[in-house]
């Protein structure tokens, strides 16, 4: 025992916990982390390289499943309609939120409430209910229709129709632009009054305005919400699963949804891991494009 620890009465193991109260503290995140996070992304890898099955166990390893991703016919249509999907919403989306909180953005009357109604929808969208609820809109004879065939249009069969089931998929999303809408609201807020004063005596409209003075100053805001969107594209399970059941002729499976389907409808765990992680991989390779291209376009002020 030390001279010091004699001196103060205190034993070097009481000595470091006292020190070192805080990493108490962490115990039960550290815990959490170790078995809700990082054995379960450990395991999934793990069974990506396995022939894993609920019931019968493990037979056979080997990069198997990788191959039949990309060469089935089945997984390479998921990952064509999750990549058109995406690629339709978060375009979409980000114009419409950006469009919409640039109104919001004037002082007009009632515009708390406004900004309060194209807020909703983001809290509700992502609900089993609002998914139903879609579904009853346009189904066959569903609302839409109904009101189509009040001014004599006979409307289609929106969700057993290809044409139009992923389309339906895509409105739901960007319907729900909401949370990218106040972002962006709150960006626009920042944006220095002197700039569109300069603008307005040099004799500048206001659409040259907005896309010389508005845009380039949200940039980090847009680069934000353009990331957040493209993981959440992604990601996007309730609607397809819900509103048309991955049909028809599977033409609104996602990925998402098809990993459910391998996992917990055909009990194959080892192909449903082996799609999270191209999923994964897939998401963060469109990220490091993203952070990488920023340097051209994203404008950060001292």
């Amino acid at each position: 025992m030390s001279t010091a620890s004699v001196k103060t009465g205190r034993s070097p193991l009481k000595k470091w916990c006292d020190e070192n109260t805080g990493l108490f503290f962490l115990i039960p995140w550290i815990l959490g982390f170790l078995i809700f996070k990082a054995y379960p992304f450990a395991s999934s890898l793990y069974y990506s390289f396995t022939n894993m099955n609920f019931f019968r166990g493990i037979s056979e390893y080997g990069i198997m499943n990788y191959v039949e991703i990309f060469t089935e016919k089945d997984t390479t249509t998921a990952l064509l309609i999750t990549f058109k999907y995406a690629f339709i919403t978060v375009p979409l989306k980000l114009i419409f939120a950006l469009f919409t909180a640039y109104i919001l953005n004037f002082k007009i009357k009632f515009v708390n409430f406004f900004r309060t109604v194209y807020y909703i929808p983001s809290i509700l969208g992502g609900s089993v209910a609002i998914a139903v609820l879609w579904r009853a809109l346009f189904r066959d004879t569903g609302v839409v229709n109904t009101i189509l065939g009040f001014v004599g249009i006979q409307g289609p069969d929106w969700l057993a129709d290809r044409t139009w089931a992923l389309f339906i998929i895509c409105l739901l999303r960007v319907w729900q632009f909401g949370s990218a809408m106040v972002l962006f609201l709150a960006a626009l807020k920042g944006v220095s009054v002197d700039l569109y004063e300069a603008a307005t005596i040099d004799g500048a409209s206001k659409t040259r305005q907005f896309f010389s003075i508005t845009v380039p100053m949200i940039t980090p805001v847009i680069f934000y919400n353009l990331v957040t969107q493209i993981a959440q594209a992604f990601q996007e399970f309730n609607g397809p699963y819900i509103i048309t059941g991955g049909g028809p002729r599977n033409s609104t499976t996602l990925v998402a949804l098809l990993v459910y389907n391998y996992a917990f409808k055909s009990n194959e765990m080892g192909m449903a891991c082996a799609l999270a992680w191209v999923m994964f991989v897939i998401v963060m390779v469109l990220t490091v494009i993203a952070f990488t291209s920023q340097k051209h376009w994203v404008y950060y002020a001292d």
